[in-house]
This record gives structure tokens, C-alpha cells and sequence, in this order.
């Protein structure tokens, strides 16, 4: 079977070739996923992050978020990570500053996306001040395709004659 390995098959590759192991690994003991009690409580202060920017909305029920023309600007994963997306001359001193990294999802990079340390997600008014400049950041980014047929329908459908 050509490219398909298992899980422990990867981690042992990895190991030989990295030495360590693979922290996006799902054999990884430190990449464990919330409890279910655990997770109810982070997504009530991902909420109360939300609610602290008027113009927020959260959507998604198996992945929360909140996008803004198509492009999510925050997230609570599915191991119940929040991360945020910050612009470029934010990220590096919010990482140094929270000791945290960037997001990563199934082993890929997320590089505008840092990971919110849950000392910091339990602080809702410290984190007020980067989730709006995740949000400002958001209202500069080009909305996607599906973000401007979508809004187009929209139109369309309000001049209905």
C-alpha cells in the first residue's frame, strides 16, 4: 500500500529522523484533548472573548469561530485550543510575551494563528485587546470567493421587484 502508514509507524520515523517526538502526533501523550467538562468551560471563555468586541459573532457548533468575509479570525479546536489570528508585527511579541507558538492543525502550520495560553483565555479583559486586533486585522484581509457570491445573493435576493 503505497503512501499510507500508521500512526506508529509515522511516530517511530519521526523519531529516528528528528529524534523526539512529535508533538502533532495523535500517539503524542502531551497532544491529549480536553475533557468533555474541560472543554464546556474553555468554550465559555472563548465566548466570553467574543462577547467583549460588539461587532463578533460567533458561528460554528463542532469548531466555534468567528470569520469575517469568509476568513476565520479565531477558533476553538477540536483539543480545545483557542487561537487567534493576529497580523504580522503582533504575532512575534505575543508569542515571546504568553510563551505560547503558533497553531498548528493535523501537523500543518498555521502561520497566522497563535495558540491562546488558557492562563490568558481565563484573563477575558488582558485578551479583550488582542481578539480586537484579530478582528481589525480580519477587516483587512480580501474576502474569499464564497464570501463575495454569497453577498452578491444577498443583493439579489433584497431587490426583488
Amino acid at each position: 500500500m503505497r503512501g499510507a502508514i500508521s500512526a506508529a509507524v509515522a511516530q517511530q520515523l519521526y523519531t529516528l529522523l528528528v529524534g523526539g517526538s512529535n508533538p502533532s502526533s495523535p500517539t503524542n501523550p502531551t497532544m491529549k484533548k480536553k475533557t468533555e467538562s474541560s472543554f464546556a468551560d474553555t468554550l465559555a471563555l472563548y465566548d466570553a472573548m467574543v462577547a467583549t468586541h460588539p461587532k463578533a459573532k460567533r458561528s460554528g457548533v463542532k469548531i466555534p469561530s468567528t470569520s469575517m468575509n469568509g476568513r476565520m479570525y479565531s477558533f476553538l479546536g477540536k483539543t480545545g485550543e483557542v487561537a487567534l489570528k493576529l497580523p504580522e508585527a503582533e504575532r512575534e511579541p505575543f508569542l515571546k510575551k504568553y510563551k505560547t507558538r503558533l497553531c498548528d492543525v493535523y501537523g500543518i502550520v498555521q502561520k497566522e494563528f497563535v495558540i491562546v495560553p488558557d492562563a490568558l483565555l481565563a484573563k477575558t479583559q488582558e485578551l479583550k485587546k488582542y481578539f480586537a486586533l484579530s478582528h481589525d486585522y480580519a477587516t483587512t484581509l480580501k474576502p474569499t470567493k464564497a464570501a463575495v457570491g454569497a453577498a452578491g445573493a444577498k443583493k439579489k435576493k433584497g431587490k426583488s421587484a
